[in-house]
């Protein structure tokens, strides 16, 4: 399916050096904001107080954020589980306040709301809880990326491995760099978004090295950065259906689901931006300059030992 067919290709890989330029000039702030602020941990990783709370009636989640703004806390998750009279609140430590007075300072500026709630159930989580989902998100991160190489290095070839690998740590470190520039909270939800955009960059480049594979392979005489040109440019109007249909969902979840995927649905935002362009440019210029080539793709057959000079022999794919 196609919304329009380009019939000229587009010379991408003659601007390769400017686009890649910008990818490094993105890439070193990202790295630079990651250390210098550094990231704003969700109490999951912090450690906090975490509260299960229920009312009578459906629970105005709006009017529970509120209440506890007013006692001076910042960042606080606020999110209906089970039902809708069910809430579930997650607050980071203060000072001079242990989690049992802590529960008591936030039950009191609820029930000034709303008499009719009750606690259902309060514990702290320390900090150690964090430190071991931060060593597991690590873990779960890295195994991505090396099932990713191993998986393009069987399909196509160790440097559209390498490639990609770098196109999409590329897109995981702006991602964070996002995160890291504007203070923005980073929670499980956020690194389960980066881990999809992982796979959603792979997906984009798989496409577009099974037309790099599959031009090298009809088109003979075309150079590398012609054959980039041509598998970018033909794959143009899929890109926009399947990145613009996804992003449609996502922009509903932005808009209409609440704080709780707010920051979620705004790194797969970021991600599919990003995504999109190191796929098609950083990856595929990588690839190219690393020197593929059809030999590495289509593997010449031997001639026949009975007839040497077999006008059919050649390569095979």
């Amino acid at each position: 399916m196609e919304f329009f067919r380009i019939h000229r290709t587009i010379p991408f890989m003659r601007h390769a050096l400017a686009l890649n330029a910008v990818s490094i000039i993105t890439f070193l702030l990202a790295v630079f904001f990651l250390f210098h602020k550094g990231l704003h941990l969700s109490v999951e990783f912090t450690g906090g107080t975490v509260m299960e709370i229920t009312y009578s009636q459906s629970a105005d989640l709006e009017k529970v954020r509120g209440a506890i703004g007013k006692l001076g806390y910042q960042e606080v998750m606020v999110q209906n589980f089970g039902s809708s009279r069910d809430v579930l609140i997650r607050v980071p430590p203060q000072k001079g306040l242990n989690s049992t007075q802590q529960s008591e300072q936030l039950m009191g500026a609820l029930r000034a709301d709303s008499p009719d709630v009750q606690l259902r159930r309060s514990e702290f989580v320390g900090p150690q809880v964090g430190d071991e989902l931060t060593s597991n998100g690590l873990k779960a991160l890295a195994m991505v990326v090396v099932g990713i190489m191993i998986y393009l290095a069987f399909r196509f070839e160790w440097k559209f491995a390498l490639a990609t690998v770098i196109a999409n740590l590329h897109d995981v470190v702006i991602i964070l760099g996002f995160f890291a520039f504007f203070q923005w909270e980073f929670s499980l939800a956020v690194l389960a978004a980066v881990l999809a955009v992982l796979g959603y960059s792979v997906n984009e480049s798989v496409v577009i090295f099974d037309r790099v594979r599959e031009t090298f392979r009809r088109q003979r005489k075309l150079s590398t950065p012609e054959v980039m040109n041509y598998a970018i440019t033909s794959t143009i109007s899929r890109t926009i259906i399947t990145h613009g249909s996804t992003q449609l969902v996502v922009l509903s979840m932005f808009f209409f689901g609440g704080p709780t995927l707010h920051y979620f649905s705004l790194a797969l935002t970021i991600g599919i931006c990003f995504g999109i362009y190191s796929s098609a440019f950083v990856a595929a210029s990588i690839a190219m300059w690393l020197g593929v080539k059809r030999e590495d793709l289509v593997k010449a057959a031997p001639a026949k030992k009975d007839d040497p000079n077999d006008p059919n022999a050649g390569a095979t794919v």
